[in-house]
Formats: structure tokens, C-alpha cells, sequence
């Protein structure tokens, strides 16, 4: 075995140093060096973690020949997917879990990634055979008491209360299991790295060592991630490299809804959103999302504008909300939740000085119901139209949806599967929508012919005045 090595790692990207440096040439981020201490045990001191073979071997697979071969001669097959029949969380992961595959999915502390992981390990449990649930945070008893609470009685899923990397590797590679969860990947402790659990080596080494085991012997593994103070999983660009897929379930902990977002994914589309609801006996899948979020809205309020929004390939009515209320200071605020921060100010500064509303020197607050986050600049107009209508006090003309990107000179843009947003609001019984003139143009027969009335405007004044239009 050879010396101690001490090296400085960032605990944002991993760059590693054998000095401690004020600012990240990785990352350019201060003061964010770690020293840790590196003992390299030698060819024979981690059989488990130097050699996927080992692992492989212990499971009875053999590992095949790793050479290079024509991209031409590689067999087209078909990828095999396990579904959990949690339809929002399959259309997450992209129909569904991909053997081999490692996911890492984060969220603020209580939100239900646990809950999650052990309603979705009963379903493969049951349909697909043994899983084996690592917790490293809490007991197994303690896993066992919310598995009761759950209704969760799968005799395949095996609950293992650990936090040694070799003792876990050891135990996939005897179960070989259809699902591994490890909860959290924070708590894991390499015993030849010589530094703490949760330091950005810990948790790279673990990952790689999960990483291996996992794509030699086809098993998914999912890993759950602390998040920082700024909302980011913890060591980033460690994880998020490494892993296959990245999940974000997002939520605000006094309401019930939860989404489940990714922010990565290499085997699927990462606009799809998942939708639950938190109740006593765990998450359920929200139906219908677009009736669940627009549930609550009052009728005819001023301030309150629906658009059409699509994530994925799903189109989703969400109810946009404004507030305008006299600046009481010398420097108006403007508070977001659910919208581009950013998106909003230019959005302001346009009805401002293109539409002739003088809400410049207004305190504005703006939301999005429902603790959705609307990232498409589609919801630009009705970000403007729920500014003007809190302004003047007036609410929209009744059963109106409204989307479309805003320019800066005034101007409104085309969005796009405006089919797939109309075919939503006419579901849910909306009469009137106002959008792009040219979306109205490409629609053809469709805007004569659909049951709700569209309106096609040129610019932002325009939008606002077809908006609050009643005839």
C-alpha cells in the first residue's frame, strides 16, 4: 500500500489540485477547495471495486470482449425497458427504466424522493423480481414503519441498512436484483478513501464503483442526492457527469402537488414533467393535470390569465397570476415564482414603452399556480395580459386562453404544436383563444373549423386589447 496522497478538491466541479487554489479554474467558483486524503491500496486491495468482472463473476455473468468493432456491425435491438405502471414516472424516464442504467434524483429535504423510490421498487418488486433498497440515512426498521404506511408488502424488495460501498457491491452481486436504490449517495463511505462520506471523492468513487456494477450486469440504479442551499444537487458536476439520468422532484412542502422533472436523460426527452399529489398513503398520479391546476382558479378575478402550455408531449392549461400594487418605495419590486425572473423585466419594460401601460414604477409580483415552472416563452403573453388585467383591474373576456412569445419591439411570435394546445383548451371547455397571427395563418381550415374561436394578433397591444375584448 502505498503512502497517504493529499490532494484539494472543488466541491462544485471535482477539479482536483495537489495545492489549495482561492478559485476553481474548473468552475471559477471561490473558496471552494476541500483537502481530503487518498490512500491508493494497490492492484489487490479492492477486487470488488477495481474490477467489474469480480462483480460480475459473483452473479455468474461473464463480461464480454470490450474491443472496438464498426459502428455498422453493432446490432440494432430493440431496448428493453422496465415499467413501473406509474404512468408519470415512466413518461419521465422515457417509457420506462433502462437496464444498466444509473439515475440520480434530487429535491429539497421531505419532499418524497424516498417515497417515490419505494412505491417505485414495490412495482418492479413485484412485476420483475428482487430489489434491493440500500438506505444509508435511516434504519431498516425505520424504512420498514413507511413501508407499512404505504400498503407496501412486496416480498422481494430487501432492505439493507448500509453505508460501506464494498459491503453493498458485494450483496448486488449475490442478489442480482432487478432494482437497487441507495438512499442517499451522500451517506456512502469508500473505506480506502480517506476522507469523510458526502466529500466530492467519497461520492465520486461510490458512484463510479455503482457505475460499473451497474452496466455490467444490466441492473438500474437509482441514487438519491442532497441538494444545496441554491437549489442544485450536491457536487453537481460530479454526479450529474457520471449519471445517466438526472431527476429534479420539485414541490413546495405546504402544498400537495409534487413534479417529477429531468434535467438530464440519455434515454429519453428531458421536457417531460411528472405530475403527483401527496396523500396519506404515498404519492398518486395526478389524472388530468390541466383540470387539477385550473381547479382552484376564481372565476373572473383580475390578474388571472390561463395559457397553454406543452411539456414534452403533453400540453398543460395552467393559470398564470399578476399582482400590481403601488410602489411604496423608490425602487419598485418584482417577485417571480414559477417564471424566468429575467424574462419577466423584459416583459414589463415592453408594455411599458411598445403598449403605452405605465407599469414601469409599479411594484409587480407574478406566480404561476400550482408550483408549475413555466420555462417556454410561450407564456409571455399571458405573463403581459395578467399584468394588464391586475393593473386596470378588469379581468380577461370569460372562457379566453391566451399564449405567444414576446419580442422586444412590441411584437408577437409564433410558438409551436399549437394544434396540441388547442385540442387542451377546447377538452376543458374554453370558447376563445388569443394567439400569433402567424400560428393562425399556418392552422389553415383548423380556424374555421374548431370549436373554439381563435384570434389572431400581430403585437403585444393588440393581444391585450383582443383579450379583454367582449362580444
Amino acid at each position: 500500500m502505498k503512502a497517504p496522497k493529499r490532494v484539494f478538491s472543488c466541491s462544485e466541479c471535482g477539479y482536483e489540485s495537489a495545492k489549495w487554489m482561492g478559485r476553481c479554474p474548473g468552475c471559477s467558483a471561490w473558496n471552494t477547495f476541500e483537502e481530503t486524503t487518498r490512500i491508493d491500496p494497490g492492484p489487490s486491495a479492492r477486487p470488488a471495486l477495481r474490477s467489474a468482472a469480480g462483480v460480475a463473476g459473483i452473479a455468474g455473468i461473464s463480461r464480454a470482449a470490450s474491443g472496438p468493432v464498426p459502428v455498422g456491425d453493432v446490432a440494432a435491438m430493440e431496448e428493453h425497458r422496465l415499467t413501473t405502471g406509474i404512468s408519470e414516472f415512466d413518461r419521465v424516464m422515457g417509457g420506462g427504466i433502462v437496464p444498466g442504467s444509473v439515475a440520480l434524483i434530487g429535491g429539497d429535504p421531505g419532499i418524497g424522493k424516498s417515497t417515490l423510490l419505494l412505491q417505485v421498487s414495490d412495482r418492479i418488486a413485484r412485476a420483475y423480481g428482487s430489489v434491493l433498497y440500500v438506505t444509508g440515512e435511516e434504519s431498516a426498521r425505520q424504512v420498514g414503519i413507511r413501508a407499512a404506511r404505504l400498503g407496501i408488502r412486496a416480498e422481494r424488495l430487501m432492505v439493507m441498512s448500509e453505508t460501506d460501498i464494498v459491503a453493498v457491491i458485494e450483496q448486488i452481486g449475490r442478489l442480482n436484483p432487478s432494482l437497487v436504490v441507495i438512499d442517499s449517495i451522500q451517506t456512502m463511505d469508500e473505506p480506502s478513501v480517506q476522507s469523510s462520506p458526502g466529500s466530492v471523492t467519497q461520492v465520486r468513487e461510490c458512484t463510479a464503483a455503482l457505475m460499473r456494477a451497474a452496466k455490467e450486469l444490466a441492473i438500474p440504479v437509482f441514487l438519491v442526492g442532497h441538494v444545496t442551499k441554491a437549489g442544485a444537487i450536491a457536487g453537481p458536476k460530479v454526479l450529474e457527469h457520471v449519471v445517466d439520468t438526472v431527476l429534479y422532484f420539485e414541490g413546495e412542502g405546504v402544498h400537495a402537488h409534487r413534479i417529477v422533472r429531468a434535467a438530464k436523460n440519455r434515454y429519453g426527452s428531458t421536457d417531460e414533467v411528472g405530475i403527483f399529489a401527496m396523500t396519506d398513503s404515498g404519492l398518486e398520479e395526478v389524472a388530468n393535470p390541466s383540470e387539477t391546476l385550473l381547479s382552484e382558479r376564481p372565476g373572473q378575478a383580475a390578474g388571472s390569465v390561463v395559457t397553454a402550455s406543452v411539456e414534452g408531449a403533453r400540453p398543460l392549461l395552467v393559470e398564470v397570476q399578476a399582482l400590481v400594487a403601488r410602489s411604496v418605495t423608490g425602487v419598485p419590486r418584482r417577485t417571480t415564482t414559477g417564471v424566468d425572473h429575467n424574462r419577466t423585466a423584459i416583459i414589463i419594460a415592453v408594455l411599458d414603452r411598445r403598449a403605452g401601460f405605465n407599469v414601469g414604477g409599479e411594484d409587480i409580483y407574478v406566480n404561476v399556480a400550482g408550483g408549475l415552472s413555466l420555462a417556454e416563452p410561450a407564456s409571455d403573453m399571458a405573463v403581459a395580459a395578467a399584468i394588464v388585467s391586475s393593473f386596470r383591474n378588469a379581468p380577461v373576456a370569460a372562457g379566453t386562453i391566451v399564449f405567444g412569445e414576446v419580442g422586444l419591439a412590441g411584437e408577437l411570435r409564433a410558438v409551436s404544436r399549437v394544434e396540441l394546445r388547442l385540442a387542451e383548451a377546447e377538452r376543458l371547455g374554453f370558447t376563445r383563444c388569443v394567439l400569433p397571427a402567424h400560428n393562425l395563418k399556418s392552422l389553415g381550415k383548423r380556424s374555421r373549423t374548431g370549436a373554439v374561436q381563435l384570434v389572431g394578433v400581430g403585437s403585444v397591444r393588440e393581444a391585450i386589447d383582443a383579450a379583454f375584448w367582449e362580444g
